[in-house]
């Protein structure tokens, strides 16, 4: 029952984690709109640390579904909530788990649509970027505005040979 708890809490702190990572993703996508190039660098500081918390979070999941495994004899090397689920006896926690999941589930769902739509925002951005210096970048062909022919004919030697 104790390691069923702490593989509740550990889901929630995982929750709580990509909640702030889901929040910063939405004002990501607010920067990335304006075009805030500083803003959105102070923000990927931000982001950085919130991952490296999340990968905390997801180390003391792991931990703790590996002493629910130890407690309940699983022989199975990954165990996902759903084996959980059915070999858990205490129907309360049971409920508390799988809500829990859910909710991390949930908040998954959300942070990966939201992150799909801020990558689509910075391809569009990359895209008229690369357009905008496309124009402003003359070609090579834009360059030579006459006949070819005619600058061959104007030629002449530097040296005058009747001199």
């Amino acid at each position: 029952m104790i390691t069923v708890q702490k593989v509740i809490e550990s889901l929630k702190k995982l929750i709580q984690v990509k909640s702030h990572l889901l929040n910063l993703s939405q004002e990501k996508t607010e920067i990335v709109t304006a075009g805030s190039v500083d803003n959105l660098q102070a923000l990927l500081v931000k982001e950085r640390k919130y991952i490296r918390l999340l990968e905390q979070a997801e180390s003391e999941r792991e931990t703790a579904t590996n002493e629910w495994m130890i407690e309940t004899q699983q022989t199975q090397q990954n165990v996902t909530i759903t084996e959980m689920l059915t070999n858990i006896e205490d129907e309360k926690a049971k409920r508390e788990l799988e809500k829990t999941a859910i909710q991390l589930t949930d908040i998954i769902i959300q942070l990966k649509q939201q992150e799909q739509l801020n990558q689509e925002l910075i391809n569009q951005s990359m895209h008229f970027v690369q357009m905008s210096l496309d124009v402003m970048n003359p070609s090579i062909k834009q360059m030579n505005y006459g006949n070819k022919k005619a600058t061959q004919a104007v030629e002449r030697s530097v040296f005058d040979s009747k001199a």
